[in-house]
């Protein structure tokens, strides 16, 4: 038995914060009895879990790595009609979604699933998910350009949590550094790189905490290991 709320996240429905407001609501029903209370438990296997009319399905959890090419809108759907990650997936029967966002122009690892809650604590700054880039930057970055990227910079959103910079080679008139974030804003190491004076002209992520790309070729997707979903969630406090 498991709290509805926490159910109700796993199932992909909301966050558990937003699951509990609509539980409070009276927006849930189990087994055609509205429930308002948070400490009500469930068996997601035989309970009928009903959110605004709409039966909460438990699909098989899923968890797979995909090798995002460039060119790829990181969305289920596009209106433009553009490459989107959800033309790679079908031979994924369950309803996955990209946990983040990794922006058209860049290529790299994403992790897709069907798991609300695991996907939430991903995304939240809280539990400090690293995300490995390598950036070929314009131009040769000096040592203080390097340690002023890692200490932080001031973007339009606000200063930059610190990071770990490192040179990794000279690429002829070009420079590749790697880079390891934790926050998850909008283009932010492009937008970083661009204010230091060296924007980007290839971006990859390479790496999603232990998670890397080792053996995933481009618009290939693998399914995580049981141990490696294991060690996520011991990560995320689940």
């Amino acid at each position: 038995m498991e709290r509805l709320q926490k159910v109700m996240a796993q199932a992909g429905v909301a966050s558990r914060r937003k699951s509990e407001e609509l539980i409070r609501s009276g927006k849930v029903r189990v087994n055609g009895l509205v429930v308002t209370e948070l400490g009500v438990k469930v068996d997601p296997q035989q309970d009928v879990i009903e959110v605004e009319g709409r039966p909460v399905l438990q699909e098989k959890k899923r968890y797979l790595l995909f090798h995002k090419p460039q060119g790829v809108i990181t969305s289920l759907i596009d209106p433009h009609g553009r490459p989107v990650v959800a033309d790679y997936l079908t031979s994924v029967h369950e309803r996955v979604y990209p946990v983040g966002r990794l922006d058209s122009d860049s290529e790299g690892l994403l992790l897709l699933t069907n798991d609300g809650e695991l996907a939430n604590r991903m995304a939240h700054p809280r539990y400090e998910v690293d995300k490995v880039y390598l950036a070929t930057v314009k131009g040769k970055p000096e040592p203080d350009t390097i340690r002023r990227l890692a200490q932080g910079v001031r973007l339009e959103d606000g200063w930059t949590a610190p990071a770990k910079v490192r040179k990794v080679r000279s690429q002829g008139p070009d420079t590749v550094l790697e880079l390891a974030i934790h926050e998850g804003r909008n283009r932010q190491v492009r937008r970083m790189c661009k204010r230091v004076g060296h924007p980007v002209r290839k971006l990859v992520r390479t790496k999603i905490s232990f998670l890397t790309l080792e053996g995933l070729g481009k618009g290939n997707l693998r399914e995580l290991k049981p141990m490696e979903v294991k060690k996520l969630k011991a990560q995320l406090s689940l």
